[in-house]
């Protein structure tokens, strides 16, 4: 009787692909967000924005996003994270970085450096209002700032 023998490398090959899906879905399952006294980082998975508070321009509530163009990026249930662009026209060719933790709440429109825009929720509505606000405020704030100066 022949004894088959498994090779221990296919072994270790599939724990490891099971491992890095598992990270992937913990690191793309909801927004990351960290706040420090300068800015609002936002990491979900492979997308990252970094946006300092004195670049904010304009910070809004919205219910839906605008119809884009989706270069990369995913939508799975509730869930919508990439980069889009804008419907292109002759002026501009704007690149706007969207992550949603829930598509069906409301989100907050960030408009930075100009033109640069960004639109994200939490999965949870009362924390996406409670950054909204926060974010208002410290625009407000840095607006105020400047103003004085």
């Amino acid at each position: 009787m022949g004894r088959s023998k498994r090779s221990w490398l296919w072994n270790i090959l599939i724990v490891v692909t099971v491992i890095v899906c598992m990270i992937a879905f913990v690191a793309h399952y909801k927004n990351w967000t960290k706040v420090s006294t300068q800015d609002i980082q936002i990491l979900s998975g492979a997308y990252y924005r970094q946006i300092k508070f004195a670049d904010l321009d304009s910070v809004l509530l919205v219910e839906k996003i605008p119809p884009m163009q989706r270069l990369n990026g995913f939508s799975a249930m509730a869930k919508e994270k990439g980069l889009f662009r804008e419907f292109k026209d002759s002026l501009t060719d704007k690149k706007v970085y969207v992550y949603l933790d829930n598509f069906d709440q409301q989100k907050i429109k960030v408009v930075y450096k100009d033109s640069l825009k960004v639109f994200l929720n939490l999965s949870d509505s009362l924390e996406t209002d409670q950054l909204y606000r926060f974010l208002l405020d410290k625009k407000d704030a840095t607006a105020a700032a400047s103003l004085k100066q």
